[in-house]
């Protein structure tokens, strides 16, 4: 059936040429349709304008509703449709990184332009990372859109802060424990197990560490110009040791000054003489040395040596007390007995790292790693850092009785024995540590902060500078309260660093600090990581055993 039209001369626009008018008599053109109210607004100028729908429904039913009654006789007056003019909204992100525009096309009215854009961009405070090609692009889609149509770009982006790196130190030369599991190699082709090389020796001017220095990073913005600062990188002052010095016109670059063992000590490298002995026994007596010693043989039974340096044994070491302030590197086995109070016959204390093939029955004691290459039996060992208990390649490396305590996670191919040994792991015991130490930075962070708002509260009541430019006293003191306060700043960024670095540690530290067994755990390990514990009851095959929650908690999937 045909839709019945109103005339066309129904419907005009207003004198201002803002609205559209309807005005029609019930009893002449009624009964009338809110369709027969769109065909008229499809008409030629009128297409433009925006239907304004809750006054088409209303005219409908009024003009119906006085069909046959005295007033449908006189003539309705009804505003259709307006003219409506672009809009232009912003969507800024809760974070201020990204600003998005819509514009929505106009309905007769006037458009949005380039000008409109850029006040309002002003009025919103969008005054960083704006792109001109985005707000282009709206504007040319803007122009290909009908009337109330949308189109949304991306127009700015913030700029994230990019935080400095840290410091960090290259080593440029081996060291004595690294030829530990490198034999070298015969003319023939064939591997001499107990020639591990000569020792390693500098001479003066070689380059021992390189020091890349740390970077402050650089600053970002938000789209409303707020600035982000970026967090500094941590600084690590490289030392330079007996037998060492510094690069002339270069103090990152670390050269021997000395010919001379290599040996670390944190964060540098001194050089030391080399004291060689073939063994240490009665005969030779006990040996306290300014430098490192190279044993060429072992060391027997109740034998005392003592270094500055490193101690590397190309033997074994045999119920006898060895203290380095350097490495202890072992390249056959340690061993020791029993006695009685379950006291152990041998001991190694190092201030750097302690390396071996094999121990049994001993104390070993290390600021830095322990590692162990076939077998850790039925000692006690304890490190600030990381204990391994594995060859190169992860197919061995027998962990079994005893106790081993390290701070930083434990790895080990195999853990306990199938015949049920017991034996004690210890490892992310110093949480509570980390925490305080926190706290106090955080308190002296915060005293800081007071410190320099006191001295700038101080400084900007000071009278006019023209008052007292000539008062040496006066000046003294006000560049006295400068210097205190750039002071107080390098002090404040540092020790913010370091309070970001150890928030990070303490965040990711039951993640980071873990037991990991590369083939099995047998029954009878207690396993303690943080306060979590748990005594084995059965055999684990490959885990990683964590504190999930204050809860030991077996990972068997292989990362």
């Amino acid at each position: 059936m045909e839709t019945l039209m109103l005339s066309p001369e129904l419907i005009e626009l207003s004198s201002d040429g803002t609205l559209a008018q309807l005005k029609v008599t019930p009893a002449i053109h009624g009964p009338i349709s809110v369709e027969m109210i769109n065909q008229l607004l499809s008409l030629g100028e009128f297409t433009k304008l925006y239907p304004l729908k809750p006054v088409i429904d209303k005219a409908v039913i009024q003009v119906n509703q006085l069909i046959g009654q005295d007033d449908g006789h006189k003539p309705q007056r009804f505003n259709i449709a307006e003219r409506r003019d672009g809009k232009l909204e912003f969507k800024i992100a809760d974070d201020k990184m990204s600003a998005a525009m819509t514009l929505t096309a106009a309905w007769g009215g006037k458009e949005i332009t380039l000008p409109d854009i850029l006040n309002a961009l002003k009025k919103h405070a969008i005054c960083m990372g704006l792109s001109k090609l985005k707000i282009q692009s709206a504007l040319q889609q803007l122009a290909q859109l009908r009337p109330g149509e949308q189109c949304t770009e991306v127009i700015a982006n913030g700029k994230p802060a990019i935080n400095g790196t840290h410091a960090s130190i290259e080593r440029k030369v081996p060291l004595a424990r690294e030829r530990l599991l490198q034999p070298q190699k015969r003319e023939d082709g064939t591997v001499d197990m107990r020639n591990l090389g000569a020792v390693i020796m500098v001479k003066p001017n070689d380059v021992l560490m390189v020091k890349t220095p740390a970077t402050n990073g650089s600053a970002g913005y938000k789209v409303n110009g707020d600035k982000l600062q970026p967090a500094a990188g941590k600084d690590i002052k490289m030392v330079a040791g007996n037998g060492t010095s510094f690069l002339k016109h270069d103090s990152n670059t670390l050269i021997a000054s000395v010919a001379g063992q290599p040996v670390e000590t944190s964060n540098g490298m001194q050089v030391d003489d080399v004291l060689q002995i073939k063994d240490v026994d009665i005969g030779y007596g006990n040996v306290d040395f300014k430098g490192s010693i190279l044993i060429t043989g072992d060391v027997h039974e109740g034998m005392v040596v003592k270094s500055s340096g490193d101690i590397t044994v190309m033997g074994f070491v045999d119920s006898a007390y060895l203290n380095a302030q350097g490495d202890i590197t072992v390249s056959k086995g340690v061993i020791g007995r029993q006695l009685k109070d379950e006291q152990l016959s041998t001991t190694l204390e190092a201030k750097g790292q302690i390396s071996a093939q094999f121990v049994q029955y001993s104390n070993l004691t290390a600021d830095k790693d322990i590692l162990i290459t076939k077998q850790l039996l039925h000692s006690h060992t304890e490190t600030q850092s990381r204990l391994t208990v594995s060859d190169a390649n992860g197919r061995r490396g027998d962990l079994v009785g005893g106790i081993a305590k390290a701070n930083k996670g434990i790895k080990a191919v195999i853990i306990g024995a199938t015949a049920g040994t017991k034996t004690e792991i210890y490892c992310a015991m110093h949480l509570g540590d980390l925490k305080e130490t926190l706290k106090q930075l955080d308190h002296g962070i915060k005293q800081m902060v007071v410190a320099r708002l006191n001295i700038e509260s101080r400084l900007n009541k000071l009278p006019p500078k023209a008052t007292w430019q000539d008062d040496e006293l006066m000046v003294e003191q006000v560049k006295g309260m400068l210097e205190e306060k750039r002071r107080i700043a390098a002090e404040c960024a540092r020790e913010e660093v370091e309070y970001n670095l150890l928030e990070q540690e303490v965040e990711d530290y039951y993640r980071q600090y873990r037991v990991e067994a590369g083939k099995h755990i047998f029954a009878n390990v207690e396993l303690h990581i943080g306060p979590a514990h748990q005594r084995t009851q059965r055999e684990h095959g490959f885990c990683i055993v964590t504190n999930h929650n204050q809860e030991i908690s077996f990972d068997y999937n292989r990362h």
